[in-house]
């Protein structure tokens, strides 16, 4: 039976894609032809739009897969795990916004300019997640052990898999409390700002939102490029984590990347409606590393305890609930950022 998503339902994958494209195009050319600084009622209003969408869309795959042999049974895990994935990778992208706005204040980024680091490191995203993802699920298919007696039970590990347990187990026990203090780097060293003062010389001001200007007849980078690719290095490097962790919830790349974009489509939104309240989160980090640990723990006993989707999804939710309410009721210290 043919499985495959493209042929089983090619509107399903066809009506995201064009939901994608539409929503940025509608972002970028009427909302947000001009940059501006984004005020907190559009950006909530915008938070909710994205959230909205993707919730419409997990209940869109859930009809859509009912429909098939397997029906509820089906349709409900492929739901689940979809909720699982998007909330994991919304709440490491929370994560990623300490330090977006650590970027934004070492660069003396203008705010009304923030907007359009995002929305350019979020296009990137869209492609550099695509080839992780259905990359990972391609290297993951071909790396079965042969079936082994271990604990007294026949099973297969997948090698791969197994790597990215330990590798989340050990990464969430590093980022307890918060992990490496990222205030104290020098983001000018960073690899993508290498990169660009490699290709271009970089002038010294901003040129409104402008990538490039001319000096002396000389075609230079300015430093809001040098941002976007700080941004977008920033992102990648941040995917080592949340990848492989969505990898525990499904092999399914369809899944994996609608609900990984959906997720990183309201990252930019969510900046502006975060970036005045970012002490509120402070105990989330706690919760991301328990996330990660679990995770992690439940890829290296998955030969032997399959944990479902929707187990997996409440022990997910609950964590953030729980770490969200400690950051209210023990709030952090209050730090001015640009």
């Amino acid at each position: 039976m043919d499985t495959n998503i493209l042929t089983k339902h090619p509107g399903l994958v066809w009506g995201f894609a064009i939901l994608v494209v539409i929503m940025l195009l509608v972002d970028l050319g009427i909302f947000n032809k001009k940059s501006h600084e984004v005020s907190s009622k559009e950006a909530t209003i915008w938070s909710i739009v994205w959230i909205s969408l993707s919730m419409i869309f997990s209940g869109v795959v859930y009809w859509v897969f009912n429909q098939d042999a397997g029906g509820h049974e089906i349709a409900l895990e492929k739901f689940t795990q979809f909720q699982a994935a998007y909330w994991i990778e919304k709440a490491l992208s929370v994560d990623n916004l300490f330090v977006f706005i650590l970027v934004f204040s070492y660069f003396n980024v203008p705010r009304n300019l923030h907007h359009r680091v995002l929305f350019w490191g979020i296009i990137g995203a869209l492609i550099f997640r695509a080839i992780f993802i259905f990359a990972g699920v391609g290297i993951i298919n071909i790396t079965f052990l042969p079936e082994m007696n271990l604990f007294g039970q026949n099973v297969q590990v997948n090698v791969v898999l197994a790597l990215f347990g330990l590798f989340l187990v050990y990464a969430g026990i590093k980022s307890w409390g918060g992990g490496d203090n990222d205030e104290e780097k020098d983001f000018s060293n960073s690899a993508g700002a290498k990169l660009v003062k490699r290709l271009y010389k970089v002038s010294d001001d901003y040129v409104g939102d402008r990538f490039f200007t001319v000096q002396n007849g000389i075609k230079m980078a300015t430093p809001l490029l040098v941002v976007v690719a700080v941004i977008e290095f920033t992102d990648v490097l941040f995917a080592v984590d949340s990848i492989p962790a969505i990898f525990a919830i499904s092999k399914d790349p369809f899944i994996l990347y609608t609900s990984n974009i959906f997720a990183i489509l309201g990252l930019r939104s969510l900046y502006f409606l975060l970036s005045n309240f970012i002490h509120m989160f402070s105990k989330l980090p706690y919760g991301l590393s328990i996330i990660l640990t679990f995770i992690g723990i439940k890829m290296l006993i998955a030969p032997w305890v399959h944990i479902s989707s929707p187990i997996s999804l409440a022990i997910v939710g609950g964590v953030l609930i729980l770490s969200v309410l400690a950051s209210i009721i023990f709030p952090g210290e209050k730090k001015e950022h640009q």
